[in-house]
């Protein structure tokens, strides 16, 4: 059965260089699309992806990229929005092309947020005026 799981991989720092991405669509027969990556200066590394295939495969890959020391969590969300922070003035809205932010309801202009949709591209957390926005990293 094909299936589509979304993780948060945290790198320590001497794994950085492993092509694991690579690793992960030759060896085990795998889609990803990588919404999100980053190396920090100190040298660790963080990246948020969806991988589809074989359930079997996956749960082989995701044992492979633990061999690593690399910190695996299967997460829902790549974006946390604290509704005690947001006043609802959309700004975020014309910059999520997902659609995962969007009015819910257009009496009350309340914005919503579907972190189904949620891609993790960041561009709400750098467009919010209020920072109600953020990211898992």
């Amino acid at each position: 059965m094909i299936i589509t799981q979304k993780y948060f991989l945290h790198f320590p720092v001497c794994e950085t260089n492993t092509p694991i991405v690579y690793k992960l669509v030759k060896d085990f027969d795998l889609e990803v699309n990588i919404f999100r990556a980053r190396v920090t200066s100190e040298g660790e590394g963080y990246l948020v992806l969806d991988v589809k295939g074989e359930a079997g495969s996956i749960t082989k890959a995701m044992e492979y990229i633990a061999s690593f020391g690399v910190t695996i969590s299967s997460v829902k969300k790549g974006v946390v929005r604290d509704e005690n922070l947001c006043n609802h003035c959309g700004n975020c809205i014309s910059h999520c092309k997902v659609g995962a932010l969007h009015i819910g309801d257009m009496k009350t202009r309340k914005v919503v947020f579907d972190d189904k949709l949620c891609i993790a591209c960041g561009k709400c957390v750098d467009n919010c005026p209020m920072k109600a926005c953020s990211t898992v990293f």
